[in-house]
């Protein structure tokens, strides 16, 4: 029996016949994939699968996943989604609730977080208490570069109303220990959400706003690879940035 399979449907609370509808195959076969020990699905329902139950491929069919294993560069990156609206939120559900050391949240706004994620303050005061360091890294909503990219973007709702909305929910949980936010410019095209040994990198594109913008999941593997030259980037942003409310929050 694939227990792997078996427990991230139990998780994600997904039945046989719910998991066999979003990937469009019959509920036997999703049968076949739980008690068939060794049975690989093909590629497309295997990548569809973790997608539902935002899992990895390597979790639930190492066998797979080990023909395909990469052994340069490329081997830091997880997963590639054409648009960040196309990452799901079970991703970053499983990311947040697994991180323990670090969580640094480098968006221009970070507004969709409030919206995907229920709880999410609680979720982080918890983390926070716990010892998990939470950043915040955010645009200024008064700043010309974000009047810039609100011309750039033409959409009713506009960067600095998003911005004002996450410092809005950051101001009910500054008092934590452990979470601080500070004001860049300089992830204003480039946004890196880091959870200990995982990122998610977004590139925004010209006239897109983030949910458009390609996205990469990375994990770390190696030294000075392509995680540790995001995480320098973010250090050095965080080092140049100004507080949002003091940093006497982190000890």
């Amino acid at each position: 029996m694939n227990e792997a399979l078996r427990r991230a449907m139990f998780h994600a609370r997904i039945s046989d016949r719910q998991l066999a509808e979003k990937c469009g195959v019959d509920i036997k076969t999703v049968g076949r994939w739980i008690t068939e020990t060794g049975r690989i699905p093909r590629a497309r329902h295997r990548w569809a699968v973790c997608e539902v139950l935002g899992e990895e491929e390597a979790a639930l069919w190492p066998a797979a996943a080990a023909k395909a294993i990469k052994v340069g560069p490329d081997r830091e990156i997880v997963s590639v989604y054409p648009y960040r609206s196309g990452c799901p939120a079970s991703l970053w559900r499983s990311l947040i609730a697994g991180a323990e050391g670090e969580m640094t949240f480098a968006g221009y706004t970070n507004y969709f977080l409030w919206l995907e994620q229920a709880q999410l303050g609680d979720s982080l005061k918890r983390k926070a208490a716990q010892g998990c360091r939470v950043r915040f890294l955010l645009g200024d909503p008064e700043s010309e570069l974000t009047r810039l990219r609100e011309r750039d973007e033409g959409v009713t709702l506009t960067l600095s109303t998003r911005i004002r909305v996450t410092l809005a929910e950051l101001e009910k949980i500054k008092g934590q220990q452990g979470i601080d936010a500070r004001y860049s410019g300089g992830n204003a095209y480039l946004s890196v959400f880091r959870f200990d040994d995982d990122m998610i990198v977004t590139p925004l594109l010209t006239r897109n706003v983030g949910h458009d913008a390609p996205t990469l999941h990375l994990r770390r593997y190696q030294d000075d690879g392509i995680f540790d030259r995001f995480v320098s980037h973010v250090e050095e942003l965080w080092n140049r940035g100004t507080a949002v409310w003091g940093d006497n929050h982190h000890g």
